[in-house]
C-alpha cells in the first residue's frame, strides 16, 4: 500500500505541477527534493537520536548540495538527486539506525522518489523541444 501511496501521490504532485505551471519554474521540482532530503532528519528528531540526526543530517546534506547544483546548473542533478535517494530508501534501514523512521516509510518515499525521479526525466527532453 505505501508503494501505491507513494507512486500515486508523486504523479498527482507531478501532474498538478505541470498543468497549473508550478513547474516552469525551474525551482519546483529542487524544493521538492530539499524537503524530501529533510523529512529522515526530521524523524532521526522524532526519535530522540543524537547519532542518527547528525548522520541523516550529513546525508541530507550531500542531496541538498547535489539539489542546489541541479538547480544553478541543470535539472538532470535534480533527477539523479531523486534517484540516489530513491536507492536509499531501498537501504537505509540497514544503513542508518532512526528510531524515528515510520514502519512504512521507506516503501512510500522510495516509490514517490522513483516515480518523481521518472516525471522529471520524461518531461526535462520535451522542455527543450
Amino acid at each position: 500500500m505505501a508503494y501505491l501511496v507513494g507512486a500515486l501521490l508523486a504523479v498527482a504532485v507531478g501532474g498538478l505541477g505541470t498543468i497549473v505551471g508550478l513547474d516552469r519554474d525551474r525551482a519546483f521540482y529542487p524544493t521538492i527534493m530539499a524537503v524530501i532530503a529533510s523529512y529522515y532528519v526530521l524523524f532521526a528528531v522524532m526519535g530522540g537520536s543524537t547519532h542518527a540526526l547528525l548522520v541523516e543530517a550529513a546525508v541530507a546534506a550531500v542531496f541538498l548540495a547535489v539539489t542546489l547544483a541541479g538547480f544553478r546548473y541543470s535539472l538532470w542533478l535534480v533527477v539523479a538527486a531523486l534517484a540516489g535517494h530513491c536507492i536509499l530508501d531501498v537501504f537505509h534501514g540497514q544503513l542508518i539506525a532512526n528510531p524515528g523512521v515510520p514502519a512504512w516509510w521507506p516503501a512510500f518515499c522510495l516509490a514517490y522518489d522513483g516515480v518523481a525521479a521518472g516525471y522529471l526525466a520524461f518531461l526535462l527532453p520535451r522542455r527543450r523541444a
